[in-house]
């Protein structure tokens, strides 16, 4: 049952996150999304929509991993890849109510749910272009994933790339600190473009 619905929670787990950010994003007056966080539409009287987001995505990508897993015979690593997708998304739904503080990243943080908002989160831009190249490694080995498999790399190094620059985007003194909001969603989104890919490949396979 998990197996044949997996990819379809992947699929929709991703996008919704994607659109629900997207728009909410666009419909607040007091909200730059060139320029702040995704999870700073946490903050505020509407802030619920965006914890609701997180740890909606974190429960998808739990159910995606565990569908993962059973489609993957059992073999010395193939376990790895899922459970970093499990890691991942249980990082995402605890970030949910740990409520990030203004204009923080990672060290930033200043109270103790930033803080702590700030360390899952920096799990999971950590974990994610890791999680890819696991996968690559796997895909590598089976020619039924050859469609996505350079996908899967790329995705990998693009995702270390833009966390780079976000690293360097982050002071405010930075040239690149009025664009740290859009830096963020490129790393974001080319993981949720590979699990959608993904799914998709899972559906057909």
């Amino acid at each position: 049952m998990i197996k044949r619905v997996a990819p379809w929670v992947g699929m929709t787990g991703t996008l919704v996150f994607v659109l629900s950010f997207v728009l909410h994003g666009l419909l607040r007056p007091d909200y730059d999304p060139v320029k702040m966080y995704v999870s700073e539409l946490s903050l505020g009287p509407h802030g619920w929509i965006q914890i609701v987001n997180f740890m909606a995505l974190g429960i998808c990508l739990v159910l995606f991993a565990l569908g993962v897993r059973k489609s993957f015979p059992a073999e010395k690593g193939s376990n790895l890849g899922p459970a970093l997708l499990i890691i991942i998304g249980v990082c995402y739904f605890i970030s949910g109510p740990l409520v990030t503080d203004p204009r923080a990243m990672f060290e930033y943080q200043q109270s103790i749910s930033g803080l702590l908002h700030g360390i899952f989160g920096a799990l999971v831009f950590s974990l994610s272009p890791i999680c890819c190249y696991v996968f690559w490694r796997r895909f590598r080995k089976d020619a039924k994933w050859r469609p996505i498999r350079l996908w899967t790399l790329l995705s990998a190094i693009l995702m270390v790339i833009i966390v780079v620059i976000m690293k360097i985007a982050q002071p405010e003194a930075s040239v690149l600190n009025k664009w740290a909001g859009l830096i963020q969603r490129c790393s974001l989104i080319a993981f949720y473009a590979w699990i959608f890919a993904f799914s998709l490949k899972l559906i057909s396979s």
